[in-house]
């Protein structure tokens, strides 16, 4: 009877150590798992909490677009702006116009200067061309003036060894034979070279006039009135007489519109 009870004594022993050795190990299990769910939950929680607040910024971004959308527009201001920046790209720009006192003392004083000032490069080479033809031109004539002058000298005198005149007529020419007519000659060609010179003299003060002149009416022109409003029209008309209230002749009449 005693060796039952021992028996039974060991087996509860044993069992309520199997429990206990179960029971640990149940909670040792359920424990890290329980708190590996948790850690889970509480991040899922936070990514819905920053979700849920990403999305009331958008709305809330939303809603002001909507209401400044909805607000009403100021019509009036706009059409002022485009109005004023209409006006502003239609404004011409200040047209310079030059000084008709200063292009002429600039003018005189050196050829060309005017209308450099008048800003009408163009013409420079027009006006500095007729300065380089005029002095070619006086250059040549000069120096063709000297040299029959000096042979016309020289076959009026009686020194044989002035004989510069032979120089313009061939070898061959029998000169004694002929003198009086080569003396001519070379008289006349004289007087047409120093002619042709004062001519150049005169052409080359021409252009100097012509270029001072230039930039004086052109500098007054600058601001002239050159509008639609100012027109000459010539067309042909009836002239009636007077007395008699009938066509008299056929003419052509001016209109002057300014």
């Amino acid at each position: 009877m005693k060796s039952n009870f021992h028996i039974y004594r060991v087996f509860m022993v044993c069992l309520i150590s199997a429990l206990s050795f179960a029971a640990n190990e149940i909670k040792a299990f359920t424990v890290p798992v329980f708190e590996t769910v948790l850690s889970k939950d509480s991040v899922a929680n936070d990514s819905i909490t920053s979700k849920i607040e990403k999305d009331s910024i958008i709305t809330s971004d939303i809603s002001n677009k909507i209401e400044e959308l909805e607000a009403p527009v100021d019509t009036a201001s706009l059409s002022l702006k485009s109005d004023s920046a209409l006006n502003a790209s239609n404004i011409p720009s200040k047209r310079w116009i030059p000084d008709s006192k200063k292009s002429l003392w600039m003018a005189m004083v050196l050829p060309g200067a005017g209308q450099i000032y008048n800003r009408k490069y163009w013409k420079l080479p027009i006006i500095y061309g007729g300065f380089v033809g005029c002095a070619y031109a006086l250059t040549w004539n000069t120096k063709m003036y000297n040299d029959y002058s000096q042979a016309y000298q020289d076959i009026m005198s009686d020194n044989p060894n002035n004989d510069s005149y032979k120089d313009f007529l061939p070898p061959y020419v029998d000169i004694e034979s002929n003198l009086e007519y080569y003396q001519e000659t070379f008289k006349n060609a004289k007087d047409i070279y120093r002619r042709q010179r004062d001519l150049s003299i005169f052409a080359f003060i021409g252009v100097y006039l012509l270029s001072v002149i230039d930039a004086y009416v052109d500098a007054e022109l600058s601001d002239f009135d050159i509008s639609k409003d100012l027109s000459l029209k010539l067309e042909p008309t009836l002239f009636n007489d007077v007395f008699r209230n009938r066509p008299q002749g056929i003419g052509l009449q001016c209109n002057i519109k300014f």
